[in-house]
């Protein structure tokens, strides 16, 4: 069966999101069809997976929390993934499925997912991602260059402006062929997403445990194909809403409780959900929440919106299936802290945020 749908990257969180998504959707009729998952490294750990990827009764997916004040234990199989290739084993099937399958390819492929190495323009089989990407939609366009989106989910502001950027910049050293480069420019749809799920732990040899929250954030422009219809997946005409969101309400809430472990030296074991059971702890994150971070978003007309991920993110954090450590949050604190509460004083400097003041000012 053809898949219309090719997903670079085999991480447990692709696993619980978008694979989990299509194949909710393919029982409903709203998905374009299966998926291909590409494994894009050599990891032996991860080639591991790939046979049970694509097994017929599908992977199991635990959700496992707290959603609308009700506790949820289930479990869902994902039976979307039709194929499991890898681009060391098959180079040559996987640059078929995408010049003459594909309409949509999803990445997910790591904090360096981006990175490009100096073999990326020498060599058949380029090492990074975007080396391989190039080739393959080189084999797209030479196969007729037929439209193609893509949807990366990596956790990089504006994702699809900075891969088109990169396959550019690529396209012009190696390739040296103007149709082609037009053919990136105009003929690829290349979507701003965001994602917001916790992927808590893996299940082997395939599947993982998530939370019930769950949210696909895709900007919309001409020519965009969804990858299915689903209650999680957004497609919105402004991506910066959301993004803040998750910046601002989540990642802030996450320092602000670091900074507090920090300063007084709590647990070292301690967890985000048992952090919260101290009553003081909870009513001080309660307090910057309501009376500094909502009015933030209030002056910029995203009251509601707030107020209501404030509610779900604090259910999140209190989710009593995962060890989220502080220790693990605070890495990096002093540039968190400039990202998530800097930013948002200098997006609202209008606002009255006192307690946020004194912990970027210390």
């Amino acid at each position: 069966m053809p898949t219309p749908i090719v997903q670079f990257g085999t991480s447990r969180f692709l696993q619980a999101h978008a694979d989990l998504f299509v194949s909710d959707a393919l029982k409903a009729g709203k998905a374009p069809g299966p998926i291909t998952i590409v494994q894009t490294t050599g990891s032996s750990e991860r080639s591991g997976r790939l046979a049970a990827l694509a097994r017929p009764e599908g992977f199991p997916v635990i959700i496992r929390g707290i959603q609308d004040g009700e506790r949820i234990d289930a479990t869902q199989r994902v039976t979307s993934v039709t194929r499991a290739l890898s681009t060391a084993e098959n180079w040559s099937e996987v640059r078929e499925i995408v010049a003459q399958e594909a309409e949509i390819l999803i990445s997910n492929t790591g904090d360096t997912g981006y990175r490009i190495t100096d073999d990326d323009l020498v060599t058949d089989i380029p090492r990074s991602f975007p080396g391989k990407l190039l080739l393959l939609l080189k084999a797209r366009f030479e196969a007729g260059g037929r439209a193609l989106t893509i949807l990366p989910c990596e956790l990089v502001s504006r994702n699809g402006d900075v891969l088109k950027a990169l396959m550019l910049g690529l396209a012009a050293e190696r390739a040296k062929d103007t149709a082609f480069t037009n053919w990136l420019n105009t003929g690829v749809v290349w979507a701003n997403t965001l994602v917001d799920r916790i992927v808590s732990e893996p299940l082997e040899p395939a599947g993982a445990i998530a939370e019930p929250y769950a949210l696909w954030a895709i900007e919309n422009q001409p020519g965009l194909h969804l990858p299915c219809i689903h209650p999680s997946v957004k497609l919105v005409d402004d991506l910066t809403p959301y993004e803040k969101l998750k910046l601002h309400i989540l990642n802030l809430g996450h320092t602000v409780l670091a900074d507090l472990w920090l300063r007084e030296g709590r647990n070292p074991h301690e967890t985000v959900r048992e952090t919260l059971a101290d009553a003081r702890v909870a009513a001080y994150l309660d307090r910057i929440y309501r009376s500094e971070v909502i009015p933030a978003f209030a002056a910029k007309d995203l009251q509601s919106e707030a107020t209501d991920y404030v509610t779900a993110t604090l259910e999140r954090f209190r989710n009593p299936f995962l060890n989220h450590r502080l220790s693990d949050i605070a890495n990096h604190h002093r540039e968190k802290i400039a990202r998530r509460i800097g930013d948002l004083r200098l997006w609202s400097p209008g606002v009255a945020m006192p307690e946020l003041t004194a912990i970027s000012d210390q």
